[in-house]
């Protein structure tokens, strides 16, 4: 509740609310938040909607909204509509479905991170009840791939619908392989072997490897601190942290040795929406990534690439990622229940397969994987499978209490460390820090 505050009151003073896409149009972007928005016939949804990875992702979310309207999809015999509303990165869409809660217009759905649950648990409208009375809905929940579930639900209950859903992925440049020696079907395995493949891969004008160090930089840092043991970087209930872990040290150590040691990655902050242009453009031989990045490299790069599991040290993993569906308390129930529509709706077997294939998110039903038009595209281009694959080596992505002071103190920790910050000392404070908001939930 304190980071809800803070953050409305950062809002309320700067007069900031974004709403971003170059695709959107300026009436979706000039659209309030006004949930209620409909008349006798129709109940017409906001849709609050993030953008967080390169390509035209609003251009596809915009022709499903069109789709959808074109149908006659109804509640107690009300056409639904769903508007989206281009709202920035999923921290500025946190911040702008917060401000509009604290000022009586929560919108009908937004799309935020699922590991984002507990900053607005008091809001969000618990869906075990629709799920008990709605087969269809029930069945397309237990269709979703375990690894999706577990920052959807907790203390029992089911809270979001996984929608945008991720892994981190490795992607690498072939023909940069071939030239080093190196064998363009055999990507790096082990953190040993990240290095070594990226001293042979760095040359003038080109680096061996780039991790992205700021807005998503806590999931890359998971995702190193997840292969470095047998932990995670907090509990399952989200009230504690293990920020200076033998583990979590060592891998912080390993991010910056890339760096500082073996002089393969550039020094300072790497900006996420960077990296994976500098990859496009041939700056960078790999990097570490969303698979919602997928569909951008595939149609922008002018090279052969691959994609693999990330490297391992004790163990292959990755954190889980992405955004869900949530819908809010706030709204009346017969608008929850169009709400819920739309989400069965866009998340049918066939258009989960089609939104993979668009984005280069992952399916998010396992059933997606047997339609025709998702066989025909994995076995045209083999990539789009990793990730899915990858599933087998997920855990739950970071998730606490206090969410959002917590993840910025991780973040001002590993951007401290990338600029050449002790790793000890950084850690040891990131996790005094933590410990501290955390303390009134133990």
């Amino acid at each position: 509740m304190k980071k809800f505050c803070r953050l409305v009151l950062i809002v309320a003073a700067l007069g900031v609310l974004v709403a971003c896409g170059s695709n959107a149009n300026s009436e979706t972007n000039n659209k309030t938040s006004n949930s209620n928005a409909s008349n006798g016939d129709t109940i017409d949804l906001t849709w609050y909607y993030p953008v967080n990875v390169g390509g035209e992702i609003t251009k596809v979310i915009d022709d499903y909204a069109e789709q959808f309207n074109n149908e006659e999809i109804e509640v107690n015999g009300k056409k639904i509509t769903v508007t989206p509303v281009y709202s920035g990165n999923y921290d500025e869409t946190m911040i702008k479905v917060q401000t509009a809660i604290s000022n009586g217009e929560a919108p009908d759905l937004a799309v935020l991170l699922s590991a984002d649950l507990y900053q607005i648990i008091d809001h969000v409208v618990p869906l075990n009840d629709f799920i008990a009375n709605d087969p269809e809905l029930e069945e397309t929940m237990n269709d979703f791939f375990p690894g999706f579930m577990y920052n959807s639900q907790s203390d029992g209950k089911t809270w979001s619908v996984p929608f945008q859903r991720s892994t981190v992925l490795l992607y690498y440049n072939k023909n940069m392989f071939e030239e080093a020696g190196l064998d363009p079907d055999d990507p790096p395995e082990t953190w040993n072997e990240v290095i070594e493949y990226g001293k042979k891969l760095t040359k003038d004008g080109q680096w061996g490897i780039e991790l992205p160090s700021n807005i998503s930089d806590y999931w890359i840092y998971q995702a190193l601190v997840l292969q470095n043991g047998d932990g995670n970087l907090m509990s399952d209930d989200g009230k504690t942290v293990y920020f200076n872990s033998e583990a979590a040290k060592g891998a912080m150590q390993f991010w910056i040795d890339l760096t500082y040691e073996h002089n393969i990655m550039p020094k300072g902050v790497l900006d996420w929406n960077t990296v994976p242009q500098d990859f496009i453009e041939e700056k960078t031989a790999m990097m570490y990534t969303t698979t919602g990045n997928l569909t951008n490299v595939r149609n922008n790069a002018n090279f052969d690439f691959g994609v693999a599991y990330l490297p391992k040290n004790e163990r292959f993993s990755t954190p889980t990622g992405g955004g869900n569906f949530y819908t809010f308390k706030d709204i009346p129930e017969e608008r929850q229940l169009a709400a819920i529509e739309f989400i069965k709706w866009i998340t049918q077997p066939e258009r989960a397969a089609q939104w993979s294939i668009d984005t280069g998110y992952i399916a998010t039903r396992k059933s997606s994987y047997e339609t025709d038009i998702l066989k025909e595209y994995t076995d045209s281009f083999p990539p789009a499978l990793t990730a899915m694959e990858q599933l087998e080596y997920a855990h739950k992505e970071f998730s606490v209490y206090e969410q959002g002071q917590i993840r910025e103190i991780l973040s001002d920790a590993i951007q401290a460390a990338v600029n050449g910050a002790d790793v000890n000392e950084t850690l040891d404070q990131a996790q005094k820090q933590a410990e501290s908001l955390l303390q009134t939930y133990q």
